[in-house]
């Protein structure tokens, strides 16, 4: 199937989900996962307007990176790009500077990485504080317990602006099985913003992949990672 039926799809989901849960389409952002297909099929999903592309490994992402139109605060028709795999410390030099955005940032040497590589750049990174809201030993993440002394740790980065929680739900069956993980990680997001009495700059929630995003917007999702829904399966 055609990305462009996909997406006809998917957007009819998405606003279906929104309705439900008294939200509007335009609140969801739509990150195409593209870490398993070739580079025609990432600039198919340019040509159908999906602007956010999401990779997990620079080494998957550097020839659509350097081929594809790169990211520009003023054209939309351009990709965002997406870091959205464990990164590690000494792999933030080929991260920071070319994605958008990174959606794993889960320690301190971490985030002590990219800040001196975004120092040396003279750049802001907008990260994702990983959460492991499942607490699965297979899954990334700091534990919930461990959220507000590293949000108070992150203030010693001066170029890194955590924007946001990001978790990855155990995959299930029934997508409904999910939603506890979901809301758990929105009930962290709301306990941050309360409070900061609303002046935090967590706001934003990454959660939710093909096979469980319609219940991560019902929970608040404001960013959804796709991959085989949109774009298709692994590409040989």
């Amino acid at each position: 199937m055609l990305i462009a039926a996909k997406l006809e799809q998917v957007s009819k989901r998405i606003a279906d989900a929104c309705e439900r849960a008294h939200r509007h389409p335009s609140e969801i952002n739509v990150i195409a996962v593209t870490k398993y297909v070739a580079l025609t099929r990432a600039q198919e999903a340019l040509d159908n307007g999906i602007v956010h592309l999401g990779e997990n490994r620079w080494q998957d992402a550097k020839e659509k990176w350097e081929q594809l139109p790169l990211s520009s605060a003023v054209s939309s028709d351009k990709p965002i790009w997406h870091f959205i795999g464990s990164l590690q410390s000494n792999k933030a030099k080929d991260v920071v500077g070319k994605f958008d955005y990174i959606h794993s940032l889960d320690r301190l040497s971490l985030a002590k990485a990219i800040d001196k590589q975004a120092e040396q750049l003279d750049i802001v990174v907008p990260c994702f504080i990983q959460v492991n809201v499942s607490q699965e030993l297979t899954k990334q993440g700091i534990m919930e317990g461990q959220v507000y002394d590293f949000l108070n740790e992150l203030k010693n980065y001066r170029h890194i602006k955590p924007i946001g929680l990001m978790t990855m739900a155990p995959f299930e069956v029934e997508p409904e099985a999910t939603r506890p993980v979901f809301r758990k990680l929105r009930q962290w997001r709301d306990d941050i913003q309360n409070r900061s009495d609303g002046t935090s700059s967590i706001t934003e929630l990454s959660m939710g992949m093909s096979n469980d995003f319609e219940v991560a917007i019902e929970e608040g999702a404001t960013w959804i990672r796709l991959g085989t829904i949109l774009v298709g399966e692994k590409e040989e």
